[in-house]
């Protein structure tokens, strides 16, 4: 027990005992094959006089972790000692999974086949969602309860995971480890996480209606209130309807900063070193999701920990002086990382809920020079030496600042400046997405009996030179420097995961349109004139393809497939049938 991270085995074989008793799944669908499509494990972590922070319980309790994992979500699960959160607080983290055991969940893989780029699951990466108690209770030895609730999933739906442990923790709290078998045997019966459909998810009593986007959705934020389809449940139960899984509330946490929103976007999407220091972990990990989020629909490729402390497994990595700052966002509420972390480039520094009430636009706030960083401990602001590519856009720096004048509500301001973040996102990606599509081969140069053509190489230079012409000033107010942050971004690891993801999707269109002309061509008149070898080698790469297309889910209309199917057997039976056979064998 002196790691931190013991458990009770006991406690597990009671549970897969009472849940087996009453799984009513199909046998074709072994129980916990549906809880493990959206959760990983549900993690009880309390607090131990002898050793700190100590993993309870762990359902369900096939579910290994290794010692680095256990020690990490121990002790992310519980705020710093200095934020002096009572009563109920809820936060999240991220950690890195263990590199011996990657399990492949096939739900996963379909999901993130379908969703949009920016919510893959990445399998590196666990989330933590929690809920941590702390009260006053005079019969324990230290005068207080404390204890977390933590749901440990691959998935990053950040609002739709905030509410199902915030219905799982308070009747945990409750009624213990029963509710627990009860969450668990509900979200077992869930249908898999499907992008693109209408979902209802039946938890202890509730319903929640979600839809995960599609990457065939058109792309934009979500309005202040979008209508889902609301119906009632076959069991006459009236849903709980989440109408953006994903999409935390920038306005509200990026407002003590919003004067600088277009420098942060400038340091989002070049994946700069960035730390944000809050007074909790709530404001921290909420703070960093939206910075993660205000270059919607790019993905985020770099690191970034919402909730980040001195005990994390990765500490000495993130806060070594001997190297560059790596690019990772990191959430600390810690005051030691104001000594720590002195050193990086870019600082976030945040006060608590009352410092925030005046409007940081009104006090026309300036960027603070990173080498006067001994003012950190009191002082919020931005600190940085990094001077921007982009002017500031002051019509929505105004137009918000009057809505705050007006009482707007607050989901309109929000939408306002989801709005503005993703049109500016757009306008910077909308050239890069025409320069690809020209890279192109022609559609002419795709030949049934030639090797799958090739994107030609993405050229800086040529990139630059079509600028002038399709650039971002044609689509945006926002006036600067574009080729310099053009030319930063192209180091940046988000553009490297850009290009890889669109790469590969270009890549696999053109193998798509082969195939297409290989099912339209007239193969029996090609075979003809040719040797029984050459017959034999397009049967071969004929099927190979196939093959290949079923494997990476190749974007092929299932009648050409049929059609392919058909073309290679009419091509099979022009050869002699001791041929035949052995290329049917095989």
């Amino acid at each position: 027990m002196a790691d931190g991270s013991c458990y009770d085995e006991s406690s597990h074989d009671k549970f897969d005992a009472i849940y087996h008793g009453y799984s009513s799944l199909s046998p074709t669908v072994l129980p916990w094959d549906r809880f493990s499509q959206w959760i990983h494990a549900i993690c009880i972590v309390t607090f131990d006089l002898e050793i700190g922070q100590t993993l309870e319980v762990i359902y369900p309790g096939h579910i290994k972790l290794n010692e680095r994992e256990k020690s990490n979500i121990c002790y992310l699960s519980f705020p710093d000692s200095n934020s002096g959160c009572m009563g109920d607080t809820q936060f999240h983290f991220r950690i890195r999974q263990s590199s011996v055991r990657r399990s492949a969940v096939p739900a996963l893989a379909q999901y993130d086949r379908n969703c949009l780029t920016a919510l893959q699951t990445g399998s590196n990466y666990f989330f933590g969602y929690v809920y941590f108690r702390q009260v006053k209770d005079r019969t324990l030895r230290r005068g207080y309860f404390q204890k977390s609730v933590v749901l440990l999933t691959r998935l990053p739906l950040v609002n739709l995971f905030y509410k199902l442990v915030a219905v799982i923790a308070p009747e945990y709290f409750l009624n213990g480890e029963p509710s627990i078998e009860a969450a668990c045997h509900d979200i077992d019966q869930w249908p898999p996480p499907e992008p693109g459909v209408f979902l209802n998810l039946p938890l202890m009593g509730s319903v929640f209606q979600i839809r995960i986007p599609s990457k065939f959705d058109k792309v934009g934020p979500s309005p202040p209130s979008r209508s889902l389809q609301l119906a009632e449940t076959s069991s006459g139960t009236i849903p709980f309807v989440l109408p953006t899984l994903h999409e935390p509330d920038i306005f509200r946490y990026l407002w003590p900063v919003v004067s600088h929103v277009h420098l942060l976007w400038e340091l989002i999407i070049m994946g700069e070193p960035l730390v944000v220091m809050a007074p909790s972990p709530s404001i921290c990990s909420q703070m960093v999701q939206s910075l993660v989020s205000i270059i919607w629909p790019l993905k985020f490729c770099s690191d970034y920990r919402p909730f980040f402390t001195i005990h994390d497994s990765e500490f000495k990595e993130y806060t070594s002086k001997t190297q560059p700052a790596p690019s990772v966002i990191l959430g600390v509420t810690n005051p030691f990382f104001a000594k720590t972390l002195q050193h990086w480039p870019h600082i976030i520094r945040l006060g608590d809920a009352s410092s925030n009430v005046v409007s940081p636009v009104s006090q026309k706030q300036k960027i603070k020079k990173s080498g006067t960083l001994k003012t950190l401990d009191c002082k919020p602001g931005v600190y940085t030496r990094y001077q921007s590519f982009l002017q500031k856009d002051k019509t929505i720096l105004k137009k918000l600042l009057k809505g705050v004048q007006n009482r707007r509500p607050r989901e309109v301001q929000n939408a306002i400046l989801r709005r503005h973040l993703f049109e500016l996102t757009q306008s910077f990606i909308i050239p890069l997405e025409r320069y690809m599509v020209s890279l192109m081969p022609l559609h002419r140069n795709i030949s049934p009996h030639k090797a799958t053509p090739t994107p030609r190489p993405f050229n800086p230079e040529n990139f630059f030179k079509m600028l002038e012409k399709t650039g971002p000033q044609l689509t945006t107010g926002v006036k600067g420097d574009w080729l310099g942050l053009y030319r930063r971004f192209f180091r940046s690891p988000n553009f490297l995961g850009w290009y890889e993801s669109r790469h590969l999707e270009v890549s696999q269109k053109l193998q798509a349109l082969q195939l297409e002309a290989l099912s339209d061509a007239n193969l029996i008149e090609w075979a003809r004139d040719k040797k029984e070898v050459e017959v034999v080698d397009l049967i071969l790469k004929m099927r190979s393809k196939l093959e290949m297309a079923e494997i990476d889910h190749l974007p092929v209309r299932p009648t050409t497939l049929l059609h392919l199917e058909k073309r290679m057997s009419d091509v099979l039976q022009t050869l002699p049938d001791d041929l035949q056979s052995v290329l049917r064998s095989n």
